[in-house]
C-alpha cells in the first residue's frame, strides 16, 4: 500500500475519533457536561493526538530507517573488493537499485514473473536480459555481481510494503482504542492534551536543533576529509583558484572570499542607506494613505525570483555600466562585473532592509518621540538621538540579514558577476564568489573522492563560520543597546 492511502486512513481514524469521543464523554456524565473533568474538546483532541501521534512517529522513523537498513543489507552482497572506499560502494549501489527498478519494469510487463525476480536460482542471463531491455541501466552490460544486491533491495522493499501500512494501522488503531475506552467522566484530557503539545513543541524545537547539528556535521566530517588530501594553509591564504581534476589543483579561498566580501559590501552601501532612509519614511513622515500603497509596492521586490534579477543584471545592468561607466573610464569592457551584480543585488536586498527596519522603527514606544518633542527637539532631531538609537537592536538585525542574503547569493552572481576567481579592486572586472564555486564544484559527474569536489564542502564551512561571526557580532550590538534603552 502506498504511502499516502496509509496516511489517509490513520487521518480517517483520527476523525472518528474526533468525532466519538465527545460523545461518549458526554453519555459518561450523563449528557450534564458540568460533571467532567475537561471539555469535550478535549477528549476530542487527546483522541486525535493519540491516534495520529505514535503512528505517525512510527511512519516517520519506518521511512528514514527503511532505506539505510535496505542499503546495508544490499550492500553485504557486494564482495569488498570490487570497491576500494566507501564512494565507490555508494557507486555500486546505484547501479544496483537501477537493476532493482529494472527487475520491477520486467515484472511489470510480464517477462519475469515475481518469483523469479526474487529468486537467486533463476537464470541470470534472463535478469540480466531483463534488465537490459528495461532501459533504466546505463550501461549495456549489467554487472552480474550486482544481481543479488538488487533482488535483496526488491526483497526488503516487498517486505516493507507489506509490513509497514500494518503495523501503522494497527498502532493507530490501538491509539483510537485507548482513547475511545478513556472517554470517561474522570479522565483529565486537558493535562493529557497539554502535555501531548508540550512534546509536539519538544519535539519540534529538538528537530530544528538536530537539523543543525546534522548540517555543521557534514560539512565538518566532509572538510576534515578535505583537508586530508589538501593543505589548510594553501587553502585559507592561498590566492589563486584553479581546479581541474587532476590532482595537481590550486584551491585558494582568497580569491573568492574577495569577491564575496567585495559583491556584498557594494549591495549593502546600496541597500542600507535607501532601505534605511524609506523606513524612516513610511514611519515618521508618510501619511497612511501612502504608506499603505508605497509599502506592499516596495516588498514586491523580495517576491521577484533571484533569476529574474539575474537576467535583469545580464541584459540591462551590466551592459549599461559597460557603456557609460567602465568603457568611457577604460575600467574595463565586460558586461560581467562586481558593479553590476552589487548594484542589482542591493536592489534585491532594500525590502529586506526597509520593511524590518519599518516594523522596528514603528516598535518604538510614542512616549519617547512625545518626551523628546516636549523637550524642544524638532522632529527630524527626535528621530536621529532618540528613535534610532532604541530601534538599532532592530535595524542591526534587518541589516545582518541583508548581509547573509548577500553572502549566499548565487544566480544573480553567476549572471551579473561571472565565473572569474581573481583578486583585483576594479569594480567594473568580472569576479566571483564562495557559492557560485560550490555550485561549480558540486555539478556534473564528480567524483567525492577528490580535493576539487571536497573543497565545497571546506567552502560552505567557511561560509558559515563567517555567517555565524555576523551573528554574534550583531547579538553584541543588540544587547549592548538594549540594556541601554530598557
Amino acid at each position: 500500500m502506498p504511502v499516502i492511502w496509509v496516511l489517509i486512513c490513520v487521518v480517517a481514524l483520527a476523525l472518528m475519533g474526533l468525532a466519538a469521543a465527545p460523545r461518549l464523554a458526554r453519555r459518561s456524565a450523563g449528557g450534564d457536561v458540568r460533571r467532567l473533568h475537561s471539555l469535550p474538546s478535549y477528549h476530542a483532541l487527546f483522541a486525535a493526538l493519540l491516534t495520529l501521534g505514535p503512528s505517525l512517529l512510527l511512519l516517520a522513523a519506518w521511512v528514514v530507517v527503511q532505506p539505510l537498513y535496505a542499503d546495508l543489507r544490499a550492500s553485504a552482497a557486494i564482495p569488498s573488493e570490487r570497491y576500494a572506499d566507501a564512494g565507490a560502494r555508494d557507486l555500486l549501489m546505484t547501479e544496483a537499485s537501477a537493476m532493482a527498478r529494472g527487475l520491477d519494469v520486467a515484472v511489470a510487463r510480464g517477462e519475469l514473473t515475481d518469483e523469479e525476480a526474487s529468486s537467486r536460482d533463476a537464470n541470470r542471463d534472463l535478469l540480466l536480459s531483463a534488465i537490459r531491455d528495461s532501459g533504466l541501466v546505463q550501461t549495456d552490460d549489467p554487472d552480474p555481481v550486482l544481481l543479488i544486491a538488487a533482488q535483496r533491495l526488491r526483497a526488503i522493499e516487498a517486505r516493507s510494503e507489506t509490513i509497514l501500512p500494518v503495523a501503522v494501522l494497527v498502532i493507530a488503531g490501538i491509539g483510537l482504542a485507548v482513547a475511545l475506552r478513556s472517554a470517561r467522566t474522570e479522565f483529565r484530557a486537558r493535562n493529557a492534551v497539554e502535555r501531548a503539545v508540550i512534546g509536539l513543541l519538544l519535539l519540534a524545537s529538538t528537530i530544528a536543533i538536530l537539523t543543525t547539528a546534522g548540517i555543521v556535521l557534514s560539512m565538518l566530517f566532509e572538510s576534515i576529509d578535505f583537508f586530508s588530501r589538501y593543505p589548510a594553509s594553501a587553502f585559507f591564504f592561498g590566492t589563486n583558484w584553479a581546479p581541474n581534476f587532476r590532482g595537481d589543483s590550486d584551491l585558494g579561498i582568497i580569491p573568492l572570499l574577495w569577491g564575496t566580501l567585495y559583491i556584498s559590501l557594494i549591495a549593502l552601501l546600496v541597500a542600507v542607506p535607501i532601505g534605511l532612509l524609506a523606513a524612516i519614511y513610511m514611519s515618521e513622515y508618510a501619511t497612511p494613505r501612502f504608506r499603505s500603497v508605497a509599502k506592499p509596492l516596495l516588498e514586491v521586490l523580495a517576491g521577484i525570483p533571484t533569476i529574474v534579477y539575474g537576467l535583469f543584471a545580464l541584459i540591462t545592468v551590466g551592459p549599461l555600466l559597460r557603456d557609460y561607466f567602465a568603457q568611457p573610464l577604460g575600467l574595463g569592457n565586460s558586461s560581467s562585473s562586481v558593479m553590476t551584480a552589487g548594484l542589482v543585488m542591493g536592489i534585491m536586498l532594500i525590502p529586506f532592509v526597509s520593511s524590518l527596519s519599518d516594523d522596528v522603527i514603528n516598535a518604538v514606544p510614542q512616549a519617547m518621540r512625545d518626551g523628546s518633542l516636549g523637550l524642544g527637539a524638532t522632529q527630524s532631531e527626535t528621530i536621529r538621538q532618540v528613535v534610532l538609537p532604541a530601534a538599532l537592536p532592530g535595524v542591526v538585525g534587518s541589516i545582518l540579514l541583508a548581509a547573509s542574503r548577500a553572502i549566499g547569493e548565487t544566480m544573480i552572481v553567476v549572471l551579473g558577476a561571472g565565473a572569474a576567481a581573481r583578486l583585483d579592486v576594479n569594480p567594473f572586472e568580472a569576479m566571483t564568489t564562495v557559492t557560485v564555486k560550490i555550485v561549480s564544484q558540486l555539478t556534473g559527474d564528480t567524483d567525492f573522492n577528490s580535493p576539487e569536489t571536497l573543497v565545497a564542502f571546506a567552502l560552505g564551512l567557511t561560509l558559515f563560520v563567517i555567517t555565524l561571526g555576523l551573528n554574534v557580532f550583531a547579538l553584541w550590538i543588540v544587547r549592548r543597546y538594549r540594556e541601554q534603552y530598557e
